[in-house]
């Protein structure tokens, strides 16, 4: 369905001052008018708002037929037709053309220059001929490469566009015939070609080809014409099998069914496709295999008579879109754009315009009912402009939503949205023009062809079934009419699409109040017409892409508005609509009318969607206390079991707690209680100073329960500003009265994903106050948690080393903890099997130092015991050793711990021989097994009688120690082994007892 409105897309007009009746027209660039009238071709300067100034005129060998201007190359290419024979012409270097008697240099396609170059060929004009085996019945130019596309009678000719080097500083334009496309059984009469896609359209079938350029499937390229084999008779007969036109009758008319095929289906159309190179064997072929993308065959309604133009196709057209930042650096010609983002194709019938989208997916997007028969229609990325015989019309498009779905992935998320492709179309303006007879469309710019209808002739009627076949070889082109009076060319200026988007919007403030859906239909066709002009950049002017934005994010709000207003299934766009229009939630909320019909506040689903949204959203803005107590009442009213999460967000701070207490305590007796709601009353109460009312609510659930309320609202204890973590005011308290619980709901957010490990360390040195070097023992509780929770998603290793580095950190500074530890190191030993059992003659080590303080040792009992640990890596922590001084018997007891672990036996018990002899026999007890057995008699023994001998204040220790020695050794070793180990010069009477007991085990075994 086409919606029609009364807007004014059309602004000035001005008459291009043509000498005679123009035949053809086109745009030429942005800046250029062609007209053709017979033998000459008319060039106007077109610049803004300025009127229409001749720029240069120039003969053509023959009457102009079709005309087609190239932006890409500047060139103008023209079929002419000259004693009845038509020929290719392109002409070059047309800017450089002073009068209309200025010399004139023609060359034909590919050929080389052997005469010297001069100065006087740079600036002088340039006609190509481009000889076709067969006459050429329409051209199209590709947008992007300025290639060129020449239709004949089964067949498309390619012209790749070259320049070909003269010397060091100059190249000249020219061609190169690089493709054959052969087509069988349609005769084009239009075609379009842009950046590899064809469209080919006859008076009742479209095809679309894209030509691909990937090498695998190269084989489907003949090289040479393909021929049709067998004899003349049996050609003919397959010719006219394969062509229903042959086989009517005077009686019949056979018609075929309406067809639409789409993708891969499009190659049961019935239609063979081949490819031709023709370019030199050597040279990089440009074009491998053809993909089929559409199909669209119509059949005429011959119940009753129709003519011959009721029942054409026209106005055949490929439009690109090309990706933003993909033109050239001057942003002004896009003929080296690098990136297509998407690709529509129209073609229209007299009454029926059809608009597909053909990149990456084939899909009719638009379907357009015009009220008159039109004549021609021609598609630009804003508008679709229609011809009737009296009235130019402008209807909207769906290029911008399909190619903005395209070019960004968040569209049609909770970032960004964009009006719907199934949007229906409208008429923005059918604009009264008396005796149209043809129009074409460059830059901002509507060029329109008006001419007095001569009296009616009466014409000769035909049969509709001739109008049924797809070629008619029998038919003449007529000759040109003679030239009449009252024809005049138009230069319709569109306006300005910003001027148009206020005019839309001014024109949709009526429908506010009454609250439709045609409110939203026209603010979204405002969005697209901005949209579209924004994808354009090549075409914007310095200053005029700012004033676009502000638009862009005009509209946005506007849609927003009403979809926030409205109750309808799409509420819920609110939400992205207001992040693009980059509102604050107090002007949304300043700007929202929720007052009903009948005086009562009535709040719809998109603003409670977006407000929603936004309050759990890392925000930095501050609703005023009037704001945030409407938030209150507006989500009590709608949605009350969201209203604790609603009071946690940052942008409630000026809330009156009062308000929220009292809204809160409805929940209450509405049957809404939960330990969300009792933790809300909690934080409250702690606002406002009424700690009883706080001590009561906290004590009404468990801790556990109270952990899964923190897990649903980790607000309550986080704030997050700037992209960096801060406690709330619940949280400080809690800290000094319930440090457990605290760790605990952290512990369980990192569970549950709610924060990361980098967030919590932060969180727990705000709440306590300290700086990023600093580590609080509530840091240090929340880590040994961790480690006992063995949490999947934490690195193990370096949780262990964080603590450790820890622990021994405060143990060189003696550096007591600024809290009660919550757990033990027993408890951690217990809890967790990170923790390890100490080894026993590390507690022996300890007990002999008298002067170690006991205010740390726990640290250094959760040192031993993460070190005696199966997860600890001994590596990571020797260059930490270093803090650690041997001089007390902490320091002794981890140096020799780790060296232990690193298995240096021997330098552990010179370290305990020389520190704490009463410590040698349980470490050896302890570590000297197995393959270390040995150390017994080799290290040990011979150590302490090195030892006895030099004397000293510890000689009775020694002595000791190597009695124990001896009784191990004793039992280790054969007689005449043990023998060996012994000094020579020590005292029999000594040593006799452990011999005597050697010889009486050999005896007993």
């Amino acid at each position: 369905m086409v919606q029609l409105y009364n807007l004014h897309p059309f602004g000035s007009q001005q008459v291009v001052p043509c000498k005679q009746e123009p035949e053809r027209f086109c745009g030429g660039g942005r800046d250029a008018l062609f007209v053709a009238a017979g033998c000459k071709v008319e060039a106007f300067a077109v610049v803004g708002q300025e009127l229409c100034q001749p720029r240069c005129a120039f003969s053509t060998p023959g009457r102009v037929l079709r005309l087609a201007y190239s932006e890409a190359g500047d060139y103008l290419v023209a079929i002419e037709e000259k004693n009845k024979a038509t020929f290719l012409r392109a002409y070059v270097n047309w800017r450089s053309k002073r009068t209309e008697d200025s010399r004139m240099c023609i060359r034909m396609v590919g050929h080389h220059r052997e005469a010297p170059f001069s100065e006087t060929f740079r600036d002088q004009m340039s006609i190509i001929e481009m000889p076709l085996s067969e006459a050429p019945l329409c051209v199209s130019c590709c947008p992007v490469s300025g290639d060129l596309l020449v239709g004949c009678t089964d067949k498309l000719v390619l012209f790749c566009l070259t320049y070909r080097p003269v010397n060091e500083d100059f190249s000249i334009l020219d061609f190169e015939r690089s493709l054959i496309i052969h087509i069988g059984n349609i005769t084009p009469l239009e075609i379009s070609f842009c950046v590899g896609y064809v469209a080919v359209m006859s008076d009742l079938e479209v095809l679309v080809l894209k030509l691909e350029s990937d090498p695998q499937n190269g084989g489907s390229i003949n090289h040479r014409p393909p021929r049709t084999s067998g004899s003349p008779r049996k050609r003919a007969e397959e010719a006219s099998s394969s062509d229903p036109s042959q086989i009517e009758s005077d009686d019949f008319v056979m018609c075929q069914k309406p067809t639409e095929l789409l993708g891969d289906k499009s190659r049961q159309s019935g239609l063979c496709v081949t490819l031709e190179s023709t370019g030199l064997a050597d040279a990089k072929t440009k074009y491998f295999h053809v993909q089929h993308l559409l199909y669209r065959r119509f059949t005429p309604d011959i119940s009753s008579y129709v003519s011959p133009d009721d029942i054409k196709l026209h106005s055949l057209q490929l439009l690109p879109v090309y990706q933003a930042g993909s033109l050239t650096s001057n942003g002004r010609n896009p003929a080296e754009a690098t990136g297509l983002l998407s690709l529509f194709c129209f073609f229209s019938l007299p009454h029926m315009g059809y608009l597909y989208m053909v990149v990456r997916s084939v899909e009719l997007l638009s379907v357009y009912q015009y009220p008159e028969k039109s004549q021609q229609a021609v598609l630009t990325p804003q508008f679709l402009h229609v011809i009737t015989s009296n009235n130019l019309q402008c209807f909207t498009v769906r290029c911008s939503a399909a190619a903005a779905r395209e070019d960004d992935p968040y569209m049609d998320t909770t970032l960004k949205a964009c009006p719907p492709v199934s949007l229906d179309v409208c008429a923005l303006r059918i604009q009264l023009f008396i005796g149209l007879k043809a129009l074409c469309h460059f830059d901002n710019h509507v060029v329109l062809l008006t001419k007095a209808d001569p009296a009616a002739i009466p014409e000769q009627r035909q049969s509709p079934r001739r109008l049924l076949s797809r070629k008619d070889n029998s038919v003449k082109p007529k000759a040109a009419p003679v030239a009449e009076a009252g024809w005049n060319l138009y230069i319709v200026n569109t306006v300005s699409p910003v001027q148009l988007y206020r005019e839309m919007v001014d024109y949709s403030n009526p429908y506010k109040t009454v609250k439709t859906q045609s409110c939203i239909h026209l603010l979204s066709e405002a969005h697209l017409l901005v949209r579209a002009a924004l994808m354009a950049e090549h075409q914007l002017e310095p200053g005029e892409r700012a004033e676009l934005l502000e638009a862009f994010r005009e509209s946005a709000g506007h849609l927003g508005d009403c979809y926030s207003r409205l109750d309808t299934q799409q509420a819920h766009l609110a939400l992205p609509y207001y992040k693009m229009s980059g509102l604050s939630m107090a002007e949304v909320l300043t700007r929202a009318d929720c007052t009903g019909e009948d005086g009562v506040q009535k709040y719809e689903r998109g603003l409670i969607f977006y407000m929603n949204h936004a309050l759990y959203e890392d925000l930095d803005e501050e609703l005023s206390e009037e704001l945030a107590a409407k938030v209150i009442q507006m989500f009590h009213a709608t949605e009350p079991k969201q209203l604790p999460h609603i009071l946690c967000s940052p942008s409630m701070k000026k809330a009156n707690p009062q308000t929220a207490l009292s809204y809160l305590r409805k929940l209450d007796a509405s049957g809404f209680s939960s330990v969300l709601v009792t933790l809300a009353k909690a934080a409250v109460a702690l606002t406002l100073g009424d700690l009883d009312t706080h001590r009561q609510e906290m004590e009404s659930h468990s801790e556990m329960k109270l952990v899964c309320g923190f897990i649903l609202e980790p607000r309550l204890l986080i704030r997050q500003r700037k992209g960096q973590t801060f406690p709330t005011e619940l949280a400080t308290h809690l800290k000094e009265t319930r440090p457990g619980l605290i760790v605990a709901s952290i512990l369980g957010l990192q569970k549950n994903n709610k924060i990361g490990m980098e967030e919590a360390d932060s969180f727990f040195k705000a709440l306590c106050g300290k700086d990023a070097d600093t580590v609080p023992q509530l840091l240090v509780d929340f880590w040994e948690a961790q480690l006992v929770a063995c949490l999947p998603d934490v690195v193990l290793r370096e949780l262990v080393f964080k603590l450790t580095s820890h622990y021994i950190w405060r143990l060189s500074q003696r550096q007591p903890p600024d809290s009660t530890p919550l757990r033990t190191s027993e408890e951690l030993i217990n809890a967790c099997g990170h923790y390890g059992l100490i080894y026993p003659w590390v507690n022996v080590l300890i007990s002999y130092d008298s002067s170690a303080d006991k205010n740390y040792t726990e640290d250094l009992s959760k040192l031993q015991s993460l070190i005696c640990g199966p997860s600890f890596d001994i590596a990571s922590l020797v260059p930490f050793l270093e803090l650690l001084p041997e001089d007390t018997a902490a320091g002794l007891s981890v140096h020799v711990l780790c060296h232990t672990r690193l298995r240096e036996h021997e330098q552990c018990l010179d370290v305990l021989l020389e520190r704490c002899p009463q410590a040698v026999i349980p470490y050896a007890n302890s570590e000297l097994k197995e393959e270390n057995r040995t150390l017994w008699w080799k290290k040990l023994l011979p150590e302490l009688c090195q030892r006895i001998k030099r004397g000293g204040e510890k000689y009775q220790l020694y002595v000791s120690t190597l009695k124990e020695t001896l009784s191990v050794v004793a039992v280790e070793l054969e007689l005449r082994d043990f023998l060996s180990v012994l000094p020579e010069d020590g005292t029999a009477a000594f040593f006799l007892p452990y011999l005597l007991y050697c010889c009486r085990k050999k005896s007993l075994t």
